[in-house]
């Protein structure tokens, strides 16, 4: 029984000597236990054991049951991957780490605890610090030993030793030799006999004097080394620069007691280092000159740049106006010319001449618009009515009619890339945008060629968008290659300017490539020229990726079908332009509507914020007295929330109209317009 009961107590007894020689250990020592997430990674630890001697060492108290992110948030993560290596490898590791919290330098080791499975490693801390700081102390030691005796062997072998002296620090006796007296200006036999601090010192310069004797005071106090520089005034009555080296000795006790050493002349040394002194201030007064004068060049340079750019800029400019003053004067002649001839027609009562003036005029408005349009495109401020297009889908379905608009000459084929990318962008103006590219490519190849649209995905990193001046990311690229005469570079960099074109007069606006390149800009893309005079020129567009289905094509050459209003059906006209106006009211009368007008956005929205029936509001983006067209709708939403808009605008503001801001119910169509397509936007909003 007792056997049994001893037998039972055993193993107490042991967990008790293991703790009490645990604890005696002066070593820190702790065990510490990952902790795993769901998907095996480690993310924490916790301290499970710790002897009395880890916060001696670490200075870290009642540690057990401490996360590592608890304990130190902000290098959680290092320690962690520290000792989640000797967990992983079963390798131990050793290191030393100077601890903030006790001053102390620790060897740290750690081992894993077998078998891995138990997420375990024992880590013990052992105080390095008296043996660190011994190794720092002989490592000073040895280095100041071997300058001392390089400085020496420097002095040897130049042959700059002129002197030696012992002094007995405690009888305050120098012994020096005959160099030394004669450095010094004294008389050789004084230096047999013995001198004192004050004797030697006597011939030093007096502004020389005050700083060597702390120096010797210094050196005697730390004892070591002894290294100071200063003038003596010999026989001849100069003053000449020496360097005295020496070693203080102090005894067991930390008495001084003597202090030998050499002199060095360092008076030819210090005559070069003065010249390099003055070399280095007449230096750097020149560079301080030549800054201030590069300075100075910069910025007359900076000045001369601007005026450049605003000469580029004003050049530019003239070139835009030119453009536009030849046009639209050329427009405006046959507008009013047509004008002129049908008035004379109605004089003359010869009525049933009219439709060809009718058609001249309605063709330069045409032409106008379309300038208008392009001028808007290069300005990226055209309106836009972005959808995802499949561009494969869109290219192919405007094949025959590129192929019928270059000719029999020219060989059309598409490239298609499989598994294209949809893109967010307004198909018409894209079509419009490849139909100019294949016409310029129609161009460059009077006697015939071969044109190519190819469609493909693109990744464009960082560099190649910095250089390309786009964001980086997953475009859709649309290019058109011909095989025909090609560009100089000098071409190439003015390709995009508006109104700058290589064809003879007459046979080009120039604005094809900029309307291109403003339209691709405001799409969130870049179109870029590749081109080789002689080789031939490939235009790309980069257009941005959607991330999704591209839309089904709708038929949007459907001629407009003009319906007549229903009885008692009102829209209301707001456009400070009274011409416009008066047209599209006798529209609408014609049509039977009942048209209300208002020349701003005051009168406007008074009219709508009262118990006037209106069904529709056609109001221009633009208005005058502060309030544009969209606030107008927006205020008079408040009481009528299904109010239904037609914007007509001269441009697109894009803060209101292109930004995906316009709400169910609302509608935009740019100037100018047909009436009949006005007409039928207004039958399909009302009856919407």
């Amino acid at each position: 029984m007792a056997e049994q009961r001893l037998t039972s107590d055993e193993p107490d007894r042991s967990e008790d000597r293991y703790r009490a020689l645990f604890n005696a250990i002066d070593d820190g020592f702790c065990i510490i236990e990952f902790i795993e997430d769901a998907d095996g990674s480690l993310v924490d630890y916790v301290h499970v054991e710790a002897n009395a001697g880890y916060e001696r060492q670490t200075g870290i108290p009642d540690v057990v049951g401490m996360t590592v992110r608890k304990l130190d948030p902000a290098e959680a993560d290092a320690w962690i991957d520290l000792y989640g290596s000797v967990l992983r490898s079963g390798r131990p590791i050793r290191f030393e780490r100077y601890f903030t919290l006790v001053e102390r330098y620790i060897e740290v080791s750690a081992a894993r605890l077998e078998p891995a499975s138990r997420r375990q490693v024992s880590v013990l801390f052992r105080d390095i610090t008296a043996r660190r700081r011994a190794e720092e102390a002989l490592r000073i030691s040895e280095a100041l030993a071997r300058k001392n005796v390089q400085r020496v062997q420097l002095a040897l072998a130049a042959g700059a030793i002129i002197g030696t002296w012992n002094w007995d620090l405690p009888a305050n006796h120098f012994t020096v030799d005959k160099p030394f007296a004669d450095a010094f200006g004294l008389d050789p036999s004084l230096g047999r006999d013995g001198l004192s601090l004050e004797q030697v010192i006597s011939n030093v310069h007096p502004e020389d004097k005050p700083g060597l004797i702390v120096a010797v005071q210094e050196a005697i106090g730390r004892g070591g080394a002894y290294a100071h520089q200063y003038r003596v005034k010999r026989a001849d009555g100069n003053y000449y620069w020496i360097e005295a080296n020496g070693r203080v000795e102090h005894g067991p006790d930390g008495t001084p007691l003597s202090f030998p050493g050499v002199l060095l002349d360092v008076q030819e040394r210090r005559s070069v280092e003065a010249e390099r002194d003055r070399a280095t201030t007449a230096l750097r007064a020149l560079n301080e000159t030549l800054e201030q004068r590069v300075a100075e060049r910069t910025a007359e340079l900076m000045r001369a740049e601007e005026q450049l750019r605003q000469s580029q800029k004003m050049e530019a400019v003239g070139q835009l106006t030119g453009g536009l003053a030849h046009d639209f004067n050329n427009l405006l002649a046959g507008i009013s010319g047509a004008l002129e001839r049908i008035a004379a027609r109605v004089d003359q009562g010869r009525i049933n001449e009219l439709d060809k003036f009718i058609i001249a005029a309605q063709g330069a408005v045409r032409r106008a618009a379309s300038l208008t349009h392009r001028l808007l495109a290069f300005s990226r401020q055209q309106t836009l009515a972005p959808k995802a297009v499949n561009v494969n889908r869109l290219v192919g379905g405007m094949l025959e009619l590129v192929q019928r608009t270059v000719g029999p000459a020219i060989q059309v084929e598409m490239v298609g890339m499989s598994g294209l990318w949809a893109t967010m962008v307004d198909p018409s103006q894209l079509e419009n945008a490849l139909l100019n590219l294949c016409i310029n490519a129609r161009d460059a190849m009077p006697a015939g060629g071969r044109i190519t649209i190819e469609t493909g995905n693109r990744w464009i990193d960082r560099e190649g968008a910095r250089q390309q001046d786009m964001q980086e990311g997953q475009y859709v690229s649309l290019c058109v290659s011909d095989n025909g005469t090609g560009m100089t570079p000098d071409v190439i960099e003015k390709a995009f300017d508006p109104f700058f074109t290589t064809k003879p007069i007459g046979q080009g606006t120039g604005l094809g490539l900029s309307m291109i390149y403003g339209f691709a800009k405001q799409s969130g893309g870049h179109v870029k020229i590749y081109s080789e005079v002689g080789e031939g020129t490939m235009v790309c567009l980069y257009l941005p990726r959607h991330r999704g289905e591209a839309e089904e094509d709708e038929n949007r050459d459907e001629a407009a079908v003009t319906q007549p209003a229903r009885e008692g059906e009102t829209v209301l006209v707001v456009d400070d332009e009274p011409s416009l106006r008066f047209l599209v009211v006798d529209l609408l009368n014609d049509l039977g509507y009942v048209a209300i007008e208002a020349a701003d956005g005051v009168a406007g929205l008074r009219i709508l914020q009262s118990d006037t029936r209106i069904d529709l509001v056609v109001t221009d983006v633009g208005l005058p007295g502060g309030m544009n067209g969209r606030l107008m709708v927006d205020l008079a939403r408040v009481g009528r929330p299904a109010l239904k808009t037609l914007f007509i605008t001269g441009f697109a503001e894009n803060a209101l109209l292109n930004n995906g801001q316009l709400e169910p119910g609302m509608s935009v169509l740019t100037k100018p317009f047909a009436m009949e397509v006005l007409a039928a936007r207004i039958r399909e909003l009302i009856a919407g």
